[in-house]
């Protein structure tokens, strides 16, 4: 059974305008849409309802936080039973420098997003948190050369 919610054609362009900003509001996104407020705001409660709008947020500058470095790291683990894999998933999601977390098909078992400072900032990172980790048996680092297209 499918828990994907049939959308028609206003609720994709709802969704369109909502994701380029989310705080528009209900008159605004009305008039884009071609509705008036009242369908516009019950389409909007009916796709929050459903799950298909799952939040709004704010769009945050890197450095502007001190997080102007982001790292992608592969991560392969040693251990292959849950427990570790559960701890491991813990311990990772827990650190704050960690922005992004997956686990992944194949190899490598996990991809992590990490935002630091600076480049002395993602080393202590490395050295103090994740490569100390006993699940740990391959890191490999990767630094953006340049951002193509980001998608918030």
């Amino acid at each position: 059974m499918s828990n994907e919610v049939s959308l028609d054609a206003v609720d994709r362009e709802i969704l369109f305008h909502l994701r380029r900003d989310g705080r528009l509001t209900n008159v605004e996104l009305a008039k884009r849409v071609g509705l008036t407020p009242p369908p516009c705001l019950r389409r909007v409660k009916r796709l929050e309802e459903t799950g298909v709008i799952t939040g709004y947020r704010a769009v945050i500058n890197p450095e502007a936080v001190g997080r102007g470095l982001e790292v992608l790291v592969a991560v392969e683990i040693y251990a292959q039973d849950r427990k570790s894999f559960e701890e491991f998933e813990s311990t990772m999601a827990s650190y704050d420098e960690v922005i992004e977390f997956r686990r992944m098909y194949g190899r490598p078992d996990y991809f992590l997003r990490v935002a630091v400072a600076d480049h002395a900032a993602y080393e202590a990172f490395l050295t103090r948190k994740l490569s100390g980790l006993p699940a740990v048996l391959r890191l490999e680092s990767h630094l953006t050369m340049k951002e193509v297209k980001t998608n918030p």
